[in-house]
Formats: C-alpha cells, structure tokens, sequence
C-alpha cells in the first residue's frame, strides 16, 4: 500500500503569493494529496487548494491589495488589524470574491492551520473540514500577526500567527500519517532566520502573555532548525520541497498589484520546472 502524501505550507505574508502560483499548477495538473497543513498566508492562500479555485488567490489580491479596507494603517489605527478584519473574512470570501465552501466541504483531503495558543505559547493544528464562518477565523488567526493584529478568540483559545510556534510543520504532518510530504516554502535555499527586531515592542504588546514571549524570542532559533530538518529530509529523498531560487523581495505587505502577479509568476515557472520529478516523487512506493 503506498504512503499517504501530505502538502506542507509555509507562511511569510505577501511572500504566499510564490505559494499560490505553485499551488494553481498542482491544481491544473490535477495532482492531489491525502492532506494539508498551511501556516499563516500559506493556510488563508492554500485553503483555496481544497476549495478547487484556481486563480483566487492571485485574483484578489491584486484586486484589493491597495484598498485600505483590506491592508491598512488607516486599519489598524481605527480596529487594531493591520488586515481589515471585516473585509478580508467576511466581505471578500462571502461577497466580492466567493470562497467555494461546498467544495471546499466536499473535499474529503484534510486541511490543517496552524495558530500559536498565546497563553501557552504552544502551536495548536486545527483540522478545518467546513470552510464556514468559523474555519474563517481559525484561517484569521493562522494569519494574524503579533504587534498589527488583535488576538483572534475562538472555541475558548487566544490565537495569532502559526509562524510563531510552528513556522515550517513538517513534523507535525509525519506525526498525523503523512510520511510521504510536499513542503512549499517561501524563502530561498540559503536562507537563515535572525532575531526579530521588533522583540522590544512585542513585549511591550504581548506583557500579558509571557509565554509567547518567549516564543517569539526563540522562534528564529526554531525556524533554522526546522528548515534544517526539511533540507536533511529532502537530501534523504523523503521530502519534495519547492523554494523561491532567490529571495523575493516583495513587501510583507505589498500594495502593487504588478508585485504580486511577479512572485506568482515564480511559483508557477518552478513548479512547471519540476512537474514531472514531483510526479515521480509521488509515484514512489
């Protein structure tokens, strides 16, 4: 019996859209996997992979990423979220750019976000089988980064960003079955992750939740080393990874449409480039 297959997704904001240009070749091409797991951009851009929409992620995204109702400091100033809560999650996927949750539901692949638990500085790996209002606001809080966005409450849990605790979930896929992983990540091969320079602030922001904090205080430590273990998995021939062969270079929050469709572009160009030796990676028995 062959292994079951799993699509790894990193996150890193505007840098998703390298993500999204991947994830629409898999898609035209009609390859498939036994499961998902996306962190942050990676989760709220690679949901659109179990809904079958080709193209939404680019679509709008280039449609809106220079209206303040969707990336703002207008936003944050007046709400608290840098990302307009109200547009991104509910107006955009339920009106202007509808977001398939019946197929979505219909799917039977299961699709994991990633969001860090801030009071206990722990990831938590949330299966979301619906794409309904809730599973939006586990997508929100995959995607809600410290300091620019308010703490997104759900089911009893204070939620941010899943790149805090659990920026690359390799490991967390092969210990829910997935032997066999695609990983998409966002940042080149030479990449090395330093502390973050908004520490200071942060714990200023998060004083009432030391122990994301501390998460954040390491979290370049646990980066490296998870990206570490991809490269050893991949060099060992268990892991298929797809990277920008360059760093990007896009804004985290990118507000020119050309911008986007550049870093798109890439992902597709490289996926096309490795079509046929993925094929040949899922094929193995």
């Amino acid at each position: 019996m062959s292994q079951k297959t799993g699509l790894v997704m990193e996150g890193g904001a505007m840098r998703g859209m390298f993500t999204a240009g991947v994830l629409d070749v898999l898609m035209e091409n009609k390859v498939e996997f036994d499961g998902a797991m996306g962190v942050s951009a990676g989760a709220v851009f690679g949901c659109n992979f179990k809904s079958r929409q080709i193209g939404r992620s680019l679509r709008y995204n280039m449609r809106f990423c220079d209206d303040p109702r969707y990336c703002s400091v207008e936003s944050l100033i007046k709400t608290g979220d840098l990302y307009g809560v109200q547009f991104c999650y509910d107006e955009i996927p339920n009106k202007l750019d509808p977001f398939d949750a019946e197929t979505y539901r219909n799917n039977p692949m299961p699709f994991y976000a990633v969001c860090t638990n801030v009071e206990t500085g722990k990831a938590i790996h949330k299966r979301l089988d619906n794409g309904d209002a809730k599973d939006m606001e586990y997508f929100r809080a995959s995607a809600s980064m410290p300091v620019v966005s308010r703490i997104v409450e759900v089911d009893g849990y204070k939620l941010l960003d899943g790149g805090i605790t659990d920026s690359i979930p390799l490991a967390s896929m092969e210990r829910r079955g997935y032997p066999r992983n695609v990983v998409i990540l966002t940042q080149p091969l030479d990449y090395v992750k330093k502390k973050s320079g908004m520490l200071p602030l942060i714990r200023l922001v998060m004083r009432d939740y030391p122990k994301v904090i501390k998460a954040m205080e390491v979290r370049h430590i646990r980066y490296n080393k998870q990206e570490a273990y991809v490269r050893e998995q991949e060099l060992a021939g268990k892991v298929f990874v797809i990277r920008p062969p360059y760093a990007l270079g896009i804004s985290r929050t990118e507000d020119d449409p050309a911008e986007l469709r550049r870093v798109y572009d890439l992902g597709r160009a490289e996926m096309e480039k490795q079509l046929h030796d993925l094929r040949a990676f899922l094929a193995k028995e």
